[in-house]
């Protein structure tokens, strides 16, 4: 059955008033549509863990720092809706602009320091655009958590921060990320992608672990940089943005993996930016 799709505040707040009444712990999915498996993930670790599942759709025009990125970003509400049947969630909240962005809206939220790297230092004022919408999710829905994957880890620890610091009570549940059978890590991205796109990006995954497995025996991370480059390059990558390795908390640039660490990369294929993540232990 086809969960009932709310679009204006007051509705949505009057349901969950009702949930909290009863004692329902209440979980939220946050997404932007053209939903996949890793978004359903997301939704079967909501319900295992929450009496009530709000699912929010909403392509957030305050992210986008590219107006042809925004135009271009895939929206599949009717096919969204279809594919979140099976799991029963009970509403989706799929608000009309107005009821995010009213008329003379003039707020931001920024989180420094977080911000100021990887896709911040490429996407000026993207993350004022997810912490302002997240902390309208939040606020909105009032859910006793909310659920993200670890494949956009720094918006992860950037909605975290954000959260603690407006001291908004709320869990914010990490979610491991979800790949095809190729490692590609799964993104409503990936939809604009040809065919040989997709087998070309496939091939991301296994130079990011290749890089993680020799810092992880102590190997020094610029030498490794400069081979995995020249792999994306030779595969059919065009711009590399970044391929950095940082700390987990705080995101500090590291040399070599003396801290638990991520690898971070962003690169364009077939005119689509992708980005991906893998997890790097102490050398």
């Amino acid at each position: 059955m086809t969960a009932p799709i709310i679009r204006k505040l007051s509705e949505i707040r009057a349901l969950t008033a009702g949930w909290k009444a009863a004692g329902a712990r209440i979980g939220v999915v946050p997404t932007m549509g053209a939903l996949h498996a890793g978004h359903m993930s997301l939704v079967e670790a909501a319900k295992a863990d929450c009496d009530r599942v709000i699912v929010w759709i909403f392509v957030n025009p305050k992210q986008f720092n590219n107006p042809e990125d925004l135009a271009n970003y895939p929206r599949t509400e009717q096919d969204d809706a279809e594919k979140l049947a099976p799991h029963a969630v009970d509403v989706v909240y799929a608000p009309d602009v107005d009821q995010v962005y009213p008329e003379g809206f003039a707020t931001m939220v920024s989180v420094s320091g977080l911000t100021d790297v990887l896709c911040g230092a490429h996407r000026p004022g993207h993350f004022d655009g997810v912490a302002t919408v997240v902390s309208k999710i939040f606020l909105q829905t009032g859910a006793d958590r909310a659920y993200f994957g670890e494949k956009d880890f720094q918006q992860l620890q950037v909605v975290r921060r954000m959260a603690r610091d407006l001291d908004i009570p709320i869990e914010v549940v990490a979610c491991p990320t979800v790949r095809e059978a190729s490692g590609l890590a799964l993104s409503s991205r990936n939809l604009r992608l040809s065919p040989e796109g997709l087998e070309t990006a496939a091939r991301l995954y296994p130079i990011l672990r290749d890089m993680a497995e020799e810092l992880e025996q102590g190997n020094r991370f610029p030498p490794l940089e400069l081979r995995a480059r020249a792999r994306l390059a030779e595969a059919g990558f065009g711009e590399v943005e970044y391929l950095e390795l940082r700390s987990e908390a705080g995101l500090a640039a590291l040399d070599h993996a003396s801290v638990p660490a991520r690898l971070f990369v962003a690169a364009w294929l077939d005119g689509v930016r992708l980005i991906d993540n893998v997890p790097v232990r102490p050398a």
